[in-house]
């Protein structure tokens, strides 16, 4: 478990179970479930923060993990992040994922969102790819290539893979790419309908984007706290 007690209880209101966090933080601590936190580090000059996004699909991040399965044999996750909504719009895994695989999975997104107007992306080989390019100028995408070996130009999808890896990751031991595949898709389901986000008011990404899109979520997602007493 990597989540803190303030997320539980939040979680815990959202099934309609009524208790305080005091509660909470108490049965939290005494079961050993805190998570450690790690010192920051300061920087002498302050960062100019990245413009934010104004609408749904203005700027995307995709950026590449890779991890070992069962065997020790390699395998790599292609994350694409929707910036505003915080979406997870895929997480493709496989051996090799070259250039033209990323267009694939970039299209079939494109389907049912569009396409962006930006992705944000490091200097990778397939995001310098030639062919990369011409899909990017087909489709009248910006490519905005961050500094080479400044990977907090690109934080979003950095803080993305890091969750991927404590939360996921980290968890399992996968025996094949099918069962890597399975679980990843159940996480991002988690992490776009189930999890709330401090930095979206507490709602998750598909309630924002709901919110914002000027439709109801499903009755499932629809973000409310049931009204309640506390328990002590």
């Amino acid at each position: 478990m990597r989540w803190g007690y303030r997320r539980l209880h939040l979680l815990l209101g959202r099934e309609g179970v009524c208790v305080n966090i005091e509660r909470v933080y108490r049965l939290y601590r005494e079961a050993g479930l805190a998570v450690r936190r790690r010192k920051r580090k300061r920087v002498a000059v302050p960062r100019a923060p990245q413009p934010a996004p104004t609408r749904l699909n203005e700027r995307w991040a995709m950026d590449f993990m890779s991890d070992v399965r069962v065997g020790g044999r390699g395998y790599r996750i292609f994350n694409v992040l929707e910036r505003l909504s915080r979406e997870a719009l895929a997480s493709e895994v496989d051996t090799s994922l070259p250039a033209v695989r990323v267009i694939r999975v970039l299209d079939e997104i494109a389907l049912e969102r569009g396409y962006p107007v930006g992705i944000v992306v490091d200097n990778g080989t397939e995001f310098r790819s030639t062919a990369l390019d011409a899909w990017a100028y087909e489709h009248g995408v910006t490519l905005e290539f961050i500094r080479p070996g400044k990977p907090t130009d690109s934080a979003f999808i950095e803080s993305f893979n890091a969750q991927v890896r404590r939360e996921c990751l980290s968890q399992h031991y996968f025996s094949s790419l099918i069962d890597a595949r399975v679980v990843l898709d159940a996480w991002q389901d988690e992490y776009n309908n189930r999890r709330p986000h401090g930095s979206l008011g507490q709602r998750t990404p598909a309630e924002y984007r709901a919110e914002v899109e000027g439709v109801e979520a499903p009755e499932q997602l629809a973000f409310s706290v049931p009204g309640c007493s506390s328990v002590g």
